[in-house]
């Protein structure tokens, strides 16, 4: 048995309103604004996000948003604390220097305390003190030593995640692959849309318990299949609801498996109900899977019980709304009936010739130039920028590094023009692509040439 990693390790932001956790959200995983679950009434719960350091990549999630006004602020704090717990390997609780301990802060404090979680207490907006001075009221916390940060600046959040990480428990159980060449398959779907049933007729048992009830897979379960002599190992997950109460710990739960499962897979299956078309977050999870250089695959489910009008309806919909998603396969199946499951496994199949395709340094160039001359970079303060060659960087997801002057300077419309014709001319289909851009000018560009004059100048005259 070939294992493909432990699960990433959970941290947890909890707090009062305005203590910061929001900002030190975005400072852990280095964006501004979450993955999964950014729409309202949504981030009031959570917002989700990957994190990493020193080479360990971690979940983190924020339970900020629950309120400013709101009379019962502490109330809610207590409910978020609660079920962030249910995810969370690590709690990082985060109070405000400025304001000091509150009474949220000591009802947070004696909640954590009563579950034996594993608290770290960050002492946010504490720039310019000590970090013996900032801590020492908040000992009285009882939950260890504080750690004295700034998530707006970055003071001491280095230090606090080495200690993180170093009494992080056990990882949790990893998603494994019975052989080594599996291909690994991750589904990925709000609840009832259809998920455990792919999985049950693609691996010719009910393993997978299924009713018409949203939210009955409650854990991530890997399966193994084989396809045309190919092994495949297929992962299910809880449904992602786009709603969900406060207390709703399960489906809370379900989009940390949701991205426990991509990050683990190579290939993303996203299930979509027919019936009800592509929703807002069907988006978010297409956005999870590809901002982690997936390949994926939308699987249109239930579309026997759609008329001929139905599925031109949707079917144009589908097209409209996928936007800049367009590079993905688009398969319209019934697992129930397991019909179009061929179509699914053969797009999985192009999918993952795609993640590891190999590039050659010559073709690439060449794909450049062509680019290149079909429309050119716009000149930068009347200076051209130039693309020199190109060549693989890497693979799952193909990486491409391209050389030139001012790269740092071209456009994100440009780079999505390249990644198109990139696409086109290797078929790369499925896949997200990666660009590096490597600056190549002169070093010596623009210095005087005074250096040389002088070496000249010190040789000995005959």
């Amino acid at each position: 048995m070939s294992e493909t990693g432990a699960a990433l390790p959970v941290v947890a932001l909890v707090g009062r309103p305005n203590v910061g956790k929001s900002t030190l959200f975005n400072r852990l995983t280095r964006s501004r604004d979450a993955l999964v679950a950014d729409q309202p009434g949504v981030t009031r719960d959570r917002q989700y996000g990957y994190g990493a350091h020193a080479g360990q990549r971690f979940i983190v999630v924020d339970t900020g948003g629950i309120g400013q006004d709101d009379e019962d602020i502490d109330a809610r704090a207590l409910a978020q604390t609660e079920a962030a717990l249910a995810e969370a390997d690590v709690v990082l609780l985060v109070v405000d220097f400025r304001q000091g301990i509150m009474a949220g802060d000591e009802a947070i404090a004696e909640q954590l305390r009563r579950r034996g979680a594993h608290v770290f207490v960050a002492v946010n907006k504490s720039e310019g003190q000590t970090s013996v001075s900032a801590a020492a009221e908040f000992h009285a916390l009882g939950l260890g030593d504080p750690w004295a940060i700034s998530a707006e600046h970055g003071d001491r959040i280095r230090l606090l995640l080495e200690q993180v990480f170093t009494d992080l428990p056990a990882p949790r159980a990893a998603i494994t692959a019975h052989r080594a060449d599996a291909i690994r398959l991750a589904v990925l779907g709000r609840p009832n849309a259809g998920k455990s049933t792919l999985v049950n007729r693609l691996i010719g048992n009910d393993r997978m318990l299924t009713q018409d009830a949203p939210g009955t897979t409650r854990d991530a379960v890997a399966s193994e299949f084989m396809f045309k002599n190919k092994p495949y190992v297929i992962v299910d997950t809880a449904g992602v609801r786009r709603r969900a109460r406060v207390d709703d710990h399960i489906e809370k739960i379900s989009v940390v498996k949701a991205m426990q499962a991509a990050e683990q897979a190579q290939i993303v299956l996203l299930i979509i109900d027919g019936v009800n078309g592509l929703s807002a977050q069907d988006i978010r999870l297409l956005n999870l899977a590809v901002e982690r250089g997936r390949a994926a695959v939308i699987a249109v489910n239930k579309w026997d019980g759609l008329s001929e009008k139905e599925r031109l309806r949707l079917h144009a919909e589908l097209v409209e709304r996928m936007g800049s998603f367009d590079f993905l396969p688009l398969v319209f199946i019934s697992a129930l009936h397991g019909t179009g499951l061929d179509d699914l496994l053969g797009a999985v199949g192009d999918s993952h010739r795609a993640l590891f395709a190999e590039l050659s340094t010559p073709r690439l160039s060449r794909a450049l130039e062509a680019a290149v001359e079909g429309h050119a970079p716009p000149a930068i303060h009347g200076r051209r920028i130039k693309l020199r060659f190109a060549h693989q960087g890497g693979q799952n997801p193909p990486t491409i590094v391209i050389h030139g002057n001012q790269t740092q300077r071209l456009s994100a419309e440009y780079k999505r023009y390249l990644t198109h014709q990139f696409r086109k001319a290797f078929d790369l289909y499925g896949v997200p692509i990666q660009l590096v851009f490597k600056n190549s000018d002169n070093p010596y560009a623009g210095r005087s040439n005074n250096r040389g004059k002088d070496r000249d100048r010190s040789k000995p005259r005959r």
